[in-house]
């Protein structure tokens, strides 16, 4: 079967009623034999429970790096403003950036592997992405530095945000995945990033940054069209192989 289609009909032995004899003798051993461990849900709630009054949490904002970071950090709290959440979620977008060239990067790899479709994405539209999402990193990386803080540092948002996507970036890095699937992952990225620079546009207003909110902005404003093109790509990418269950979907790359 071609990977080039993800919907055709071929050997699949994950359900059940593909060995029905053999099956009906699982589901009556599953029936008669007694729990693996003792315990139940509320067991497991209580261990979750102990875990978190435990945990040390995914760790801290560093301190300045600066001089000038420290005095900005002692005037915010003067006006009782937690500066380290904004230098907290400027890290998270730092790092999906970052991520996000990774994920273009890998979409191209495929384009070159699969070719498009009617309606598909291209290389060059691919390629632009990738220059938007390299120059919302050096954004964030200059944000980061005129404030006094360090860009290469971890913030805990932005090790959640990792944690959270990690899916993402290996879908699109599996070798069995096609174009078409991996538009899929990007979806999911885009639709993150989206409302991300939506929150961080807020936290910045509501902070007094409004110049770099409205650089913002403009981020979110070609994030949208990132958004738009995806969805649009993906839609197209589906109906193709609706129309076209027996034959390949894909085109040269332009």
């Amino acid at each position: 079967m071609s990977k080039d289609t993800v919907a055709d009909m071929g050997l699949n032995r994950t359900g059940i009623k593909t060995s029905p004899i053999d099956s009906k003798d699982i589901v009556q051993e599953a029936q008669r034999a007694p729990p693996s461990s003792p315990g139940d849900a509320q067991g497991i709630h209580r261990v979750r429970q102990q875990y978190a009054r435990e945990a040390d949490g995914l760790g801290h904002v560093p301190p300045p790096s600066s001089l000038k970071g420290v005095a900005k950090t002692a005037a915010g709290l003067l006006k009782g403003q937690k500066s380290t959440v904004f230098i907290d979620k400027l890290g998270e977008r730092l790092a999906f950036e970052r991520t996000g060239v990774r994920l273009y990067e890998g979409a191209l790899s495929k384009l070159e592997v699969y070719g498009s479709w009617e309606g598909g994405p291209s290389r060059e539209l691919l390629t632009k992405i990738l220059d938007d999402e390299l120059s919302h990193f050096a954004l964030m990386t200059e944000t980061l530095q005129g404030l006094g803080a360090d860009p290469t540092a971890m913030t805990p948002s932005a090790d959640l945000s990792a944690v959270i996507s990690q899916g993402v970036p290996a879908a699109i890095a599996d070798a069995r995945t096609n174009l078409r699937q991996c538009m899929e992952a990007l979806l999911v990225a885009e639709l993150t990033d989206n409302a991300s620079w939506e929150l961080l546009i807020d936290l910045a207003r509501g902070l007094g940054h409004d110049t770099l909110a409205d650089r913002f902005q403009l981020a979110l404003d070609a994030e949208a069209e990132h958004l738009s093109l995806v969805k649009g790509w993906l839609a197209a990418g589906v109906a193709t192989e609706a129309r076209a269950p027996l034959e390949s979907a894909s085109v040269p790359a332009p």
